[in-house]
Formats: C-alpha cells, sequence, structure tokens
C-alpha cells in the first residue's frame, strides 16, 4: 500500500510541475569593438512570442510557417522594440532589426546598435512577455571588452544598469 501511495504522489507531483511551466527569456548584448556595434539577441519560446505578438498585434501570427515573412518580420521588430530599450553612456539607441530565426522551439530575434564610443554604462529595460506571463522571467548577459556581467529581472522588475 505505501508503495501504491508512493508512485500516486510521485504521479501527482510531476503532474503539477507540467502543469505549471516557467517563462523565461534570455537576451545578450555584446560590445562588438571592431564593428564597432552593439549586438543583441532575444531568445524567447517562439510559443510565447506568439502569445505575445497576438496581444500586441490584435491578431495572429505563425512564427514556424509565415503567411507573410514581412509582416511578421515587422510585428516582431515593434514588439521587442517596444519592450526592449537601451542607454548607453546615458543615451538612448534605437535598435535596428536585423531578423530572426527558430531553433527547436526558440526564436532567436536579432538586433544591431551602432557604437563608436567605448561602452561604460548600459541601462536595460526588459519587459519582454510581462504582459501575458505574470511569472516571467528575463536573464540577461551583456559582454563588453571580454567582460560578461549577468543579472535576472522578475516581472515586474524591469530595469538593470551595468557599469564596465
Amino acid at each position: 500500500m505505501k508503495t501504491y501511495l508512493a508512485i500516486l504522489l510521485g504521479c501527482l507531483i510531476s503532474l503539477t510541475v507540467f502543469a505549471h511551466p516557467f517563462y523565461v527569456s534570455i537576451s545578450s548584448v555584446d560590445y562588438n569593438s571592431s564593428k564597432k556595434r552593439l549586438e543583441i539577441a532575444c531568445r524567447l519560446f517562439y510559443d510565447d512570442l506568439e502569445v505575445a505578438l497576438k496581444t500586441h498585434q490584435h491578431k495572429k501570427l505563425d512564427v514556424l510557417n509565415p503567411k507573410e515573412k514581412a509582416v511578421l518580420d515587422s510585428a516582431i521588430s515593434r514588439y521587442i522594440k517596444a519592450n526592449f530599450k537601451l542607454q548607453v553612456n546615458g543615451q538612448a539607441k534605437e535598435m535596428k532589426y536585423v531578423g530572426y530565426e527558430v531553433e527547436e522551439d526558440v526564436a532567436w530575434c536579432y538586433f544591431e546598435v551602432p557604437q563608436a564610443n567605448p561602452v561604460q554604462r548600459i541601462s536595460i529595460v526588459n519587459q519582454l512577455l510581462y504582459q501575458d506571463f505574470k511569472s516571467q522571467s528575463n536573464i540577461m548577459h551583456v559582454t563588453v571588452s571580454g567582460k560578461r556581467k549577468s543579472s535576472k529581472l522578475d516581472n515586474p522588475k524591469r530595469t538593470v544598469e551595468f557599469s564596465f
């Protein structure tokens, strides 16, 4: 009887774990000194991105099989730019959308920012997926001159600053 209860309890715990998925994104900001630019990559589960795009664009968009790639690219660019903002050395920066690709269950979204001057301080506002997932966490890695710093923001915390 104890074995049966242990198995039943184990199954219930397993179901509970799978019934409550975690929500996390990972973004990296790397300063490429030879090309004088910041290179940004945002890694989001593509199904979570589709939920956010539907909320933001008020229509369903298919990340895996887009009917119109240009429409999807524009939607991804607008969504991420609205929810991920950079300041470098105290100046707001406009990100240029480069594109996206899907790798297994993740969408990698790429951006660039010209940056001629050395990077001393980067401030980031990252509220990706916060509107749709209350337990969302956003992990960030920032690399400048070979030095990598990281931070994690849990909804509703949105801002972090890195000094180099």
